[in-house]
């Protein structure tokens, strides 16, 4: 299974001098270094990274860490237009005829969150937190006798409860063909605008085939960086609640370990 980070976006709503969202540290260590290392950690072999806004500082960034060979940029001269053209520039990386992991670059997260979508067992997977303030912002996802039932920024289905979308996704080799193809009908549509959770919320209610199971991280530690005030929560609050990783992180082309299953039950 290959992964895909979407990180081109220039983060207006930080609103200071601030660098590209992947590239902000905790802990003297970036979200990207952090990113780097949980997926090597769970025996992903490969990143393909959409980038943009100040894409020499993150190209410096995979260098400084050494994983030119297993991060390759994807570069979107468009960044100031939605998530959405982002990921169709990254439609040959994300349409690869097998299982794909797609994830916001702007998150900080405990590995065991991680941990559970990639164990989950299911083709198409998401994540939900329980836990979070109601509004207009989260991604929110809705569900009903087990079943998903809705999901995106507002929910218009009954339900018996509903959680924040993580922003991390399994999807099967099938299910990321027919998102890429809801995105271009978005674009042909001239709906440039458009976040890539929409085609997700379109690609799930066209048909079974694409259905999404769920795996509830309630309780685990993570935050999504939208704004100034979410770096001061991230370390100060979630920062020293995340673990420390177990055993050695993979090296590049070091191969896939025995660690994968034993963190799997913690």
């Amino acid at each position: 299974m290959r992964a895909i980070i979407l990180a081109a976006g220039r983060g207006i709503r930080l609103n200071g001098d601030y660098p590209p969202k992947i590239l902000l540290e905790f802990d003297g260590k970036s979200l990207l270094a952090r990113h780097i290392e949980t997926l090597q950690l769970y025996g992903i072999k490969q990143l393909s990274l959409g980038v943009g806004y100040q894409r020499a500082k993150i190209d410096q960034e995979i260098m400084s860490l050494g994983a030119g060979e297993f991060v390759k940029p994807v570069y979107n001269e468009d960044f100031l237009q939605s998530n959405c053209v982002t990921l169709w520039k990254m439609r040959d990386q994300l349409c690869c005829g097998e299982p794909v992991l797609l994830m916001d670059g702007d998150v900080l997260y405990d590995d065991r969150i991680l941990g559970r979508l990639l164990n989950s067992g299911h083709q198409n997977c998401l994540l939900l937190d329980r836990d979070f303030s109601p509004g207009e912002e989260p991604v929110k996802v809705a569900v009903r006798d087990g079943v998903i039932v809705d999901f995106g920024k507002i929910i218009g289905t009954e339900c018996d409860f509903f959680g924040e979308s993580v922003g991390f996704f399994c999807l099967s080799a099938h299910t990321a063909e027919a998102i890429i193809a809801c995105i271009e009908n978005y674009l042909d549509q001239g709906r440039h605008d458009r976040p890539y959770e929409d085609a997700i919320h379109d690609v799930m209610a066209a048909s079974s085939d694409t259905r999404f199971a769920f795996e509830d991280i309630t309780g685990l530690p993570w935050i999504e960086i939208d704004f100034s005030r979410d770096i001061e929560q991230a370390r100060n609050v979630i920062l020293p609640r995340i673990r420390k990783k177990l055993g050695k992180v993979l090296r590049v082309g070091a191969g896939r370990k025995s660690i994968t299953s034993s963190l799997s039950n913690q």
